[in-house]
């Protein structure tokens, strides 16, 4: 059986593994990247009205920081956010299934957002956000397990990590031909390139929809 690449740094590697088995798949750890906290100063939370969560890693990196917007409600990007901003005692008022754009679709234009947030990140086209970075993801050197790689279903949770396997396959440390992508947007999508065996894009950013094209993708070949 083909195994199932997880790129993403820990702890979500770990999460997504889990869910890979339960699959009956094969899951290969191979984090691209590793997440380190920012040191970072917490503005007045009374300039905010709402935080914004894009990430889980935003809650786990944090630190004490976190503590001074307990009582603001939390808008998060997906169940695993909404899962760590609970944990961290913050009041989540909505987690949503689709991406950052959707939610903030769904809130007034008016509220002032507090994004806490990664250094690499898309500025959002709607609202008021203040962005202020709590951690960043730092590549790996030299990425692991590429070997291993071959004939593997790649997982491409961010267009970053795309932009990272482009680079290492014109390296030439990756055969494009015997790999296909599973990709979690089309953004994602794009920055890993052309040339690929296969790419899919999951019909919506969460894991559950990664994981049914990359289970699709496995069993092509059984």
């Amino acid at each position: 059986m083909r195994p199932v690449a997880i790129l993403r740094p820990e702890p979500g590697a770990s999460r997504t593994a889990a869910s890979v088995r339960a699959m009956g798949l094969d899951p290969l750890i191979a984090p691209l990247f590793r997440i380190e906290a920012l040191e970072w100063t917490p503005p007045d939370p009374q300039k905010f009205d709402c935080v914004l969560l894009t990430s889980a890693n935003a809650v786990l990196q944090a630190g004490p920081g976190l503590d001074a917007f307990r009582d603001l409600p939390t808008y998060c990007v997906g169940e695993a956010t909404a899962a760590a901003a609970k944990e961290a005692g913050l009041t989540v008022a909505k987690a949503g299934n689709g991406g950052v754009g959707d939610l903030l679709e769904s809130l007034s234009p008016k509220l002032k957002l507090l994004h806490l947030c990664g250094r690499h990140r898309r500025p959002a086209s709607t609202g008021s956000i203040e962005a202020v970075p709590v951690y960043e993801s730092v590549a790996v050197e030299p990425p692991p397990a590429l070997p291993a790689l071959a004939d593997a279903v790649l997982l491409v949770h961010s267009p970053r990590a795309g932009q990272r396997l482009k680079d290492l396959a014109d390296q030439g440390l990756l055969d494009r031909k015997i790999l296909s992508i599973a990709a979690i947007s089309g953004e994602a999508a794009r920055a890993a390139g052309a040339g690929w065996q296969e790419v899919e894009v999951a019909t919506e950013p969460a894991d559950s929809a990664l994981l049914a094209i990359a289970a699709r993708l496995c069993n092509k070949r059984g």
